[in-house]
């Protein structure tokens, strides 16, 4: 059976290491807040060129945070896509705010060209995803955004180490969001999150609310180092057992990056030449290929016949948002204003990419596939 994604050959390789870590971390008696959070917030900073950051509970939660530090509230409105995962619009919403869904391109990521026209008064904030691995336009959206006074908070949760324009995701906007969730390109054993931000007020207003609103670094303040909350805060703390994981694979990272990139590169020369779309590197861009998601209308034939064959793909996503029961109330009832978003939702499907993803497995995907699509003609 091949599977879209697997930790355990990666777990086989390091588990003398995590189980090392884990044990120095659980003697160490700090389960929260402790060295290891320290050391990875100061790390991950300086490995994605960052200049502030803190880790949180998940990447729905940095989202949340980022919103909440940015001032968004009931009846503000949001500009995002609705192609992407649940969470972001749920850390919207979450928030009493209004989501307005604006087009995606050929490339799956929003498309600059449409945003202005969504905006409004009660607009706050323009959320571009960088989905799937590849980075939005960030000069014409952060254009946009100033020409506006709006704020820009960068999801990445899909994105961790790709660039656009030598710049790093996460360093555009106002706040970047990232995700550790297994699958990730940095992924725990469990949940985690960061926000970055290039600014120093931003970060401490996010570490307030990250712990219930406590603030323990103020001298002017005589409730400090009590349990006394400044402002409104959430429950966001992310393990000492999770960042000391995290220690141990961030340097990793590029040589993960390198994998994805180079089974990616196989995958467009094995499939080049059939009906599938396949995804594609724009110029001035650095894909990190946390999913090779490639296109075809006859997407669900193709799945069923793959899995005959015992090869697992996933579906990212087979239901843009705006479609699903709990936000149709987003769009007009006949919403007929993301073609795009519809038309590659019915159609996209990611074949198996991580790093330890073999090559004999890779080539029994790209055989079985063309076999499919050349039967289907």
């Amino acid at each position: 059976m091949i599977n879209a994604w697997s930790y355990k050959q990666e777990y086989k390789i390091l588990r003398k290491q995590i189980l090392k870590t884990i044990d120095k971390s659980l003697k160490s008696g700090e389960i929260f807040f402790g060295n290891e959070l320290k050391k990875f917030e100061k790390n991950f900073t300086s490995a994605n060129k960052l200049k502030f950051g803190l880790a949180v509970g998940s990447g729905t939660d940095a989202i949340y945070i980022a919103l909440m530090a940015l001032g968004v509230g009931i009846d503000d409105e949001v500009i995002t896509v609705s192609n992407t995962a649940i969470p972001t619009v749920s850390a919207i919403k979450s928030c009493g705010a209004k989501v307005k869904f604006v087009d995606v391109g050929t490339d799956y990521l929003i498309d600059p060209n449409k945003i202005e026209r969504y905006i409004s008064k009660k607009t706050k904030v323009i959320i571009p995803v960088h989905l799937y691995g590849h980075a939005c336009d960030m000069d014409k959206i952060c254009r946009i955004a100033k020409k506006n006074k709006l704020k820009v908070i960068e999801d990445c949760a899909q994105a961790q180490g790709a660039m656009y324009k030598n710049k790093f995701v996460g360093s555009f906007g106002d706040i970047g969001c990232f995700s550790f969730y297994p699958t990730k390109i940095l992924g725990s054993y469990g949940d985690g999150g960061f926000a970055s931000t290039n600014s120093l007020s931003l970060l401490n207003k996010m570490r307030r609310i990250r712990f219930y609103g406590i603030e323990k670094k103020d001298k002017k303040n005589k409730f400090l180092n009590k349990y006394y909350a400044n402002e409104h805060g959430v429950n966001s703390r992310i393990s000492e057992l999770q960042t000391s994981i995290l220690n141990l694979k961030l340097p990793k990272v590029k040589s993960y990056i390198f994998k994805r990139k180079k089974l990616a590169k196989k995958y467009n020369d094995e499939l080049k030449n059939t009906s599938l779309k396949l995804p594609y590197e724009k110029k001035n861009y650095k894909h990190v290929f946390h999913l090779y998601v490639v296109f075809h209308p006859k997407r669900n034939f193709i799945v069923k016949q793959l899995q005959k064959k015992n090869i697992n793909v996933s579906i990212n996503y087979p239901f843009p948002i705006h479609k699903m029961k709990a936000y149709k109330g987003s769009v007009c009832s006949d919403c007929d204003c993301l073609p795009f978003t519809e038309k590659y939702s019915n159609g996209i499907f990611s074949l198996p990419l991580y790093p330890d993803f073999k090559n004999r497995d890779l080539l029994k995907v790209t055989s079985s596939l063309k076999k499919i699509l050349l039967d289907m003609k």
